[in-house]
């Protein structure tokens, strides 16, 4: 899978912070939006819990709202992830804010992963590890573009892929 995965964008980590403000924004409202609809639909199951709409149940126009509010408010989520796409990142987790800018280490697409809260990105990890595989982007590694460690190296940003911001 990884060799296969072929993200619209790159990013350095000065790009991805650069474009973060904006991100951030987005973030907060999909986060918001989709822990209100999460609410929402648990309490609508409750409601509605096996009922049949029926014209004598006097709560069944109340639930045919809500649920249109739902599906209103469910395409403006899609709209939010869509934005982020456009963008060039990846929304991981609407509830959490979790959000993923691919970049390159080593040749290799990597994943500079940044959570809602968090004032800057400052961690990393493999595509396949995901949130509980982040690692810190420490001073004088990824971060600023030279070697860590491991000999690894962020890409520079003059790359084919790579799109001005």
């Amino acid at each position: 899978m990884a060799d296969e995965y072929q993200p619209a964008k790159l990013f350095t980590v000065e790009q991805a912070n650069a474009v973060l403000p904006l991100v951030r924004a987005i973030t907060h409202d999909l986060v918001q939006l989709s822990r209100e609809v999460m609410e929402r639909r648990e309490r609508l199951a409750l409601l509605s819990g096996g009922r049949k709409p029926t014209a004598k149940d006097p709560y069944s126009e109340e639930l045919r709202q809500i649920e249109e509010e739902l599906d209103k408010d469910s395409e403006q989520l899609e709209a939010f992830v869509e934005e982020l796409r456009e963008l060039g990142v990846e929304p991981k987790s609407g509830t959490e804010g979790l959000v993923d800018f691919p970049s390159l280490m080593d040749g290799r697409v990597v994943l500079l992963c940044w959570r809602l809260g968090e004032t800057e990105v400052t961690h990393w990890h493999e595509l396949n590890a995901g949130f509980a595989g982040r690692q810190s982007l420490v001073a004088g590694s990824l971060a600023d573009g030279s070697d860590n460690h491991d000999g690894g190296e962020l890409h520079n940003g003059s790359g084919p892929h790579d799109e001005s911001l």
